[in-house]
């Protein structure tokens, strides 16, 4: 019934707009990409990152730590560097609530919700520019944002033939290579892109290495009423695991230390599992047709096809056989031994959309339809046992599913339409509206808990209305909007929730008011806005454990974030440009409840916190940065940029303990870029220089709380890279 109403009020306000002339005719190829995104009166928090920007960036970097800049980003790498696992909070919110599109389709994995960096590398050199929304945003195809949006796009035809080489080598064994090329559109109306990378790095800490490759093609047809697009985006990945992070103590002696895949030989020497490592591979198909119906109203269609397959392996000691599936619980009176296993899944996602756009000179609307169907498997193989040697049947027993295996389904229709409409030249009023149908099933035996079934299944209906206006005076802009959003739980709040004590998980909820300002000038600009992001029913850890071990999340009633962000740029003279932006918020849970796991009486012990600050949720985040062209003539495109920034402190849980936080920190970068004119094309050199007063810090964390008579914990810490250096060598024409 919701659908209905949805593409009944969008079919009357075409036809109502039918009649008025279009304030522009937009390119095809841009708007396949548009529907995602806020444009200049839309009246939602955003920043954009150009072409230029994203390609200026340090070579290092994933596509968070590029973004780490931006207003309330905060980011960290688990090898240290800028390369292999990297993640992102947006106003505290974590990847798992921010949304990522990628030509409008979602990249979002539709069962944990995350988007794993590290599977799609080099991004930075593919894009063509990334819209980041704070707060739930814009409504779009697919999933709903959950605290903030990151929409990318490869869109764009370039007019002319065009040719890029990147080479960079720097700190850690790191080297990083980029060829791509543009035929430009041709007078047939055909284009292609193509462009590939491949990286390597030793990394920071011990086993901290990535080897990467990606491929990304295009082949088109622009002509006239009409735009056709494949796209194919390939991303290949082997990474040392690092997601343990080390404990405090080992942090204070040997902060590059990695305990991964170490055990003690039968001579016994310790040693590293060369092997222990995380492998995936992932490819993008996408296929776009643009329409111009009138000179109003364009229809875009997209489908999409993902595959990604990989495995974990890891080296293990003193894992018992039972947690295993073999038909024995011990062997020759040992029931536990050395082992090496691998953690394999594969998952394959079709995705169907089509949009309809209306421009006039009053009003703009967006509409369409998503249908997607995700399956994901999971299963595990055991490889060896120390004990059983190399001549066990191990092969049989995988064959078998002896040890674990599940499958996730996940099926959804949504629809959205949104409209802004100027019944005055300085007003524009806003209406946005998403509704979702979801169907997951979750089935099979799970890791560690094989006589547990899984027999999942569920139905979620969700409507997300957004409402706001904006106001333009001169060079002044005023803004006002409310949203209210929903998120299902993941697969593994659903999963550790059925191997733990059965409590009822619903789904969250949050209600965003944004209010803001904005002024251009041209030598000047500034912004400030507030947000209200008031949760019901966040999912969280509390401390409770399921029968395998793993954290189980819970609802817990009432949390806010609520905060300014303040930015401002200014650009004195040609030579010479300054940025800066902070964000100051309070971060809050009404109540929380802490479980301890009780070793000495079973069960757990509790502890109760009311207005406690959330983990992982700075208070102050802040950034500095001056860019200087001092020389001119020759010299004139020689740029030093130098930047700084802060995070303030964070707690590693919700019970905002002094002596379980992140301390605050202050990182500054140093870059320095020239380009040199040749007879044909340009070279271009950069050098970087991260953390170019070299603190020791760590920029996340975990921790886990027992009671065996006094207070015990384990913790995970993240060092992060002290000062280091990328050079980079540019040939383009």
């Amino acid at each position: 019934m919701k659908k209905t109403v949805l593409l009944a009020a969008f079919a009357a306000v075409c036809i109502c707009a039918g009649a008025q002339e279009p304030e522009k005719v937009e390119r095809l190829d841009s708007v396949l990409v548009s529907s995602s995104r806020a444009g200049t009166r839309t009246p939602v928090t955003h920043t954009d990152v150009g072409k230029d920007a994203l390609r200026a960036s340090n070579p290092m970097n994933s596509l968070p730590m590029t973004l780490n800049l931006l207003p309330s980003v905060v980011t960290y790498n688990e090898g240290g560097t800028g390369l292999g696992n990297s993640a992102m909070t947006i106003r505290g919110s974590k990847g798992s609530q921010i949304n990522v599109t990628l030509n409008g389709v979602t990249l979002n994995d539709s069962e944990s919700q995350e988007v794993f960096w590290v599977n799609i590398p080099a991004l930075t050199a593919l894009l063509s520019g990334v819209q980041v929304q704070r707060g739930l945003g814009t409504s779009a195809n697919g999933a709903g944002a959950f605290g903030a949006s990151v929409n990318m796009n490869t869109a764009f035809v370039a007019p002319e033939p065009s040719f890029r080489w990147e080479v960079s080598a720097g700190s850690y064994g790191t080297v990083l290579t980029t060829v791509s090329g543009m035929s430009g559109l041709q007078p047939s109306g055909l284009y292609f892109n193509l462009a590939y990378s491949a990286g390597r790095t030793d990394g920071y800490i011990r086993n901290a290495g990535v080897e990467s490759a990606s491929l990304f093609a295009v082949l088109g047809w622009l002509k006239g009423k009409n735009s056709l697009r494949f796209t194919y985006l390939m991303g290949d990945q082997k990474s040392g695991i690092t997601w343990d992070g080390i404990s405090p103590e080992m942090y204070a002696t040997d902060r590059r230390y990695n305990g991964a895949g170490e055990y003690v030989d039968d001579a016994g020497n310790t040693r590293y599992y060369p092997n222990q490592t995380d492998n995936y591979a992932q490819h993008h198909l996408q296929l776009h047709y643009s329409r111009q119906l009138t000179d109003v109203l364009t229809w875009t269609s997209v489908a999409d096809y993902t595959r990604g397959d990989g495995y974990d392996e890891y080296y293990k000691t003193g894992r018992k056989f039972a947690e295993f599936g073999y038909p024995f619980s011990s062997w020759q009176g040992q029931k536990k031994s050395d082992m090496i296993y691998r953690k394999r899944m594969d998952n394959d996602l079709y995705v169907f959309q089509t949009d309809l756009r209306l421009r006039t000179s009053s009003l703009k609307v967006d509409g369409g339809v998503n249908v997607s169907r995700y399956v994901g498997g999971h299963w595990g193989e055991m490889l060896w046992a120390r004990l059983l040697g190399t001549d066990y049947d191990y092969a049989s027993m995988n064959r078998q599913d002896a040890w674990y295996r599940n499958t996730g389904t996940k099926q959804e229709v949504s629809t959205f339409v949104r409209a802004e409409y100027q019944p005055l030249p300085w007003l524009t009023a806003y209406a946005d509206l998403q509704y979702r149908h979801i169907g997951y099933s979750l089935v099979g035996r799970d890791d560690k808990a094989s006589s547990v079934p899984i027999d999942y299944h569920e139905k979620w209906d969700f409507f997300n209305p957004r409402a706001g206006v904006t106001a333009n005076f001169g060079a002044h802009k005023f803004y006002v909007s409310a949203a209210v959003g929903h998120r299902e739980p993941g697969k593994s709040d659903i999963k550790e929730n059925i191997k733990g004590e059965m409590i009822p998980i619903k789904p969250e909820s949050m209600l965003d008011i944004e209010a803001g300002w904005e002024f251009a000038a041209e030598r000047f600009t500034a912004s400030a806005n507030a947000y209200l992001m008031e949760y019901r029913d966040m999912l969280l850890e509390t401390g409770r454990l399921s029968s395998s071990g793993y954290a189980i999340k819970e609802n817990v009633g009432r949390g806010w974030r609520r905060g300014i962000e303040l930015a401002a740029a200014w650009t004195p003279a040609g030579w010479l440009r300054t940025d800066a932006n902070l964000t100051l918020s309070t971060n809050k849970l009404r109540s929380f409840t802490a479980y301890i796991e009780n070793w000495v009486d079973g069960g757990y012990k509790t502890e109760t916190y009311e207005n406690t600050t959330m983990l992982l949720s700075p208070s102050v985040v802040g950034m500095g940065r001056i860019s200087v062209s001092p020389f001119q003539g020759g010299w004139k495109p020689l740029t030093l940029t130098l930047s700084g920034k802060y995070v303030g402190k964070q707690y590693w849980d919700n019970t905002a303990n002094a002596d379980r936080c992140i301390p605050a920190f202050f990182v500054t970068d140093l870059s320095l870029t020239h380009s040199f004119p040749l007879p044909t094309g340009s070279l271009g050199v950069s050098v970087h220089v991260n953390n170019l007063l070299n603190r020791l810090y760590y920029a996340y964390a975990w921790v886990y709380r027992a009671w065996d008579g006094s207070d015990y914990m384990e913790a995970g810490l993240y060092p992060q890279a002290p000062r280091n250096v990328m050079v980079k060598l540019t040939y383009s024409f």
